[in-house]
């Protein structure tokens, strides 16, 4: 695969997991998953099934079938089959030719022939939500299919839950309940989001042009923002500041997320925050995710400090690596930089990046907490 398709896929993959958080048309994002999953696999055919509360089909959205074919099949698959198989299971399989598979049903009537055949299942939160599968591939699906209709897979279960916690949430209005959505939105999506961040920062490795390196990481960025605005989102959903985790634990929560995402060696101090207003708290901790997420995929650095204290009217946070710096003076745009500059402007707050090559870089923010 050429490093310009990877790229493309890459970008196609971030674009989807972004538009979960952006789009609160589920049938939309989901028809968008099936265009993106058959448009770079080069499959004939594209479907994603959904399954309702009681594992029984509700929906199906397909690609690459005529619509007067599909009149003729007439009914919705029933999930017997490779494709109940690939839910039953809950893993990948992956044919050259679905009929040789001992779960083979057959095909109804009018059904157009099929040979190779790519199956996903749609898992989040350890509930299966259906599966997402691609058939009649020239050449056979390959490991780099898998992975992109893998991580395909995670948006649309994270879509899939999105919705119908948002559905719940509009018929629900006890604290309980509402306390127990964002438990579930952070514990399910939150997670499952990141871990497509993951895959693509892994895929994003084999990818050795740097120009396309650099694409990928803004990429990588855009999501880190939409993975940051569920989580305001999910914030919001905390109707009472006893529900709410106060700054030195979201900051803890948000270190142990990086720490088990990278090797680096990540430390985190914090002096007299626990009190921190919720909306500057919620501020710091995107500017110091902002902030750690570069220095860990940019710096090279094998450790890095985050520092958080209040004075009397000012929360400071301070970000420090020792790895390999760069020219503050030649590096106008890129790593962040921009958009923690402006978030800071906003708040009336003042930022310091101090950094030289092969010396590392310390990011030094102040807010104002009154």
């Amino acid at each position: 695969m050429s490093e310009n398709t990877q790229v493309e896929r890459l970008s196609a993959l971030i674009d989807a997991a972004a538009a979960v958080v952006g789009e609160v048309d589920l049938d939309r994002v989901l028809r968008r998953l099936v265009s993106e999953a058959k448009s770079t696999t080069k499959a004939q055919y594209s479907a994603l099934g959904v399954l309702g509360t009681h594992g029984v089909l509700t929906d199906f959205i397909y690609e690459g079938l005529e619509s007067e074919v599909a009149r003729q099949i007439g009914s919705l698959p029933q999930g017997r089959g490779v494709l109940g198989t690939v839910v039953k299971e809950r893993r990948t399989i992956v044919l050259d030719k679905i009929a040789d598979h001992p779960d083979s049903f057959g095909f109804p009537k009018h059904h157009p022939p099929m040979g190779s055949f790519l199956g996903v299942p749609i898992v989040t939160g350890g509930k299966a939500f259906g599966n997402l599968y691609l058939t009649n591939k020239p050449g056979g699906f390959d490991e780099s299919d898998v992975e992109l209709v893998e991580a395909l897979a995670k948006v649309a279960g994270s879509a899939i839950n999105t919705s119908r916690l948002r559905d719940q949430l509009g018929e629900l209005a006890i604290v309980r309940d509402r306390d127990r959505i964002a438990r579930d939105l952070h514990d399910s999506i939150i997670q499952d989001l990141f871990a497509v961040g993951l895959s693509l920062q892994s895929l994003s490795e084999r990818v050795p042009d740097e120009s396309s390196s650099m694409v990928l990481a803004d990429s990588v960025d855009r999501l880190d923002g939409a993975v940051e605005s569920l989580r305001a989102y999910i914030y919001d959903l905390r109707s009472t500041s006893a529900a709410r985790p106060n700054l030195e634990q979201q900051l803890e929560a948000t270190v142990d997320r990086f720490r088990s995402a990278y090797p680096n060696d990540v430390r985190l101090s914090c002096e007299d925050v626990s009190d921190v207003r919720p909306a500057i708290a919620e501020q710091v901790v995107m500017l110091a995710t902002e902030a750690l997420s570069n220095a860990l995929r940019h710096s090279g650095a094998g450790e890095v400090n985050v520092n958080a204290f209040r004075s009397d009217d000012a929360v400071s946070l301070t970000v420090k690596d020792k790895g390999k710096g760069f020219d503050i003076e030649a590096t106008t745009t890129g790593m962040g930089l921009i958009n923690m500059r402006d978030r800071v402007r906003r708040l009336d707050g003042s930022i310091e990046v101090m950094s030289k090559p092969d010396e590392g870089t310390t990011i030094v923010i102040s807010l104002p907490t009154s």
